[in-house]
């Protein structure tokens, strides 16, 4: 097989296994069945390690290995950013991210991605976990800073991104679910100079997260399912 056509297909491989991680909140409740009504974020993350599952299908795509390099930017929502100066609360950042025209962006470190096919009936039909190590946002009020840092995205059902928080240094939650992600609004992944680009996911603030700030920061105005902003990911291939 020429080297051109090895490239092609790993490239086709990252995007369908990628497309269906960041899309799989689009799916609707009716898809889970009593293999999966109990996954959880570390179930789903382990996965590839746990006992040989004989009724597992051969994955349709798989990344057991997704190389450092790439990122996950997040254009923020104006209505968020202003309803944070309306809080009186400054965001910023945290390690390793970066924030600029309104974007931020947090290097992605690692993980590994399995696609089943799903109308074999397995489930999760997407399993494993994207990783953001030392890198975060931050909110600020006064003298109250929140850290919310190495965030992991886990496909499951629902598809949720964890991190953890800190208040004033100190760690308050470790892995907790802060944003959940809707799929419904995916682009196709765009394949480019050895990358997967998959654009359009919606980052919405987890009612788990909007209790957490509320109570950090005095008020009730968070509420859970407030959009932060559209996602773009970017995975390198190769």
């Amino acid at each position: 097989m020429k080297k051109s056509t090895i490239a092609t297909k790993k490239l086709l491989v990252a995007g369908v296994a990628l497309s269906a991680a960041l899309g799989l909140g689009a799916c609707s409740s009716g898809d889970a069945t009593a293999s999966d009504s109990s996954s959880s974020s570390a179930s789903s993350s382990s996965s590839s390690s746990s006992a040989p599952d004989y009724g597992r299908p051969e994955p349709v795509a798989s990344l057991p290995a997704i190389p450092a390099g790439g990122s996950t930017a997040v254009a923020l929502d104006a209505d968020f950013v202003a309803a944070l100066g309306t809080l009186g609360l400054t965001p910023g950042t945290v390690g390793d991210a970066t924030l600029a025209d309104g974007s931020v962006s947090f290097p992605l470190t690692g993980g590994t991605v399995t696609l089943f096919d799903k109308d074999s009936g397995y489930r999760p039909y997407v399993q494993g976990t994207l990783l953001h190590q030392n890198s975060g946002l931050s909110f600020t009020a006064g003298e109250t800073v929140v850290e919310i840092t190495n965030f992991t995205v886990d496909p499951g059902s629902p598809a949720r991104l964890f991190g953890d928080v800190a208040v004033n240094g100190a760690q308050a939650v470790a892995s907790a679910p802060l944003f959940d992600l809707d799929g419904s609004t995916l682009n196709p992944p765009a394949m480019q100079d050895g990358t997967a680009v998959l654009q359009g996911t919606e980052v919405n603030l987890s009612p788990e997260a909007a209790a957490l700030l509320n109570q950090t920061f005095g008020t009730d105005a968070l509420q859970g399912g407030l959009l932060i902003g559209i996602a773009t990911i970017t995975v390198p291939t190769s």
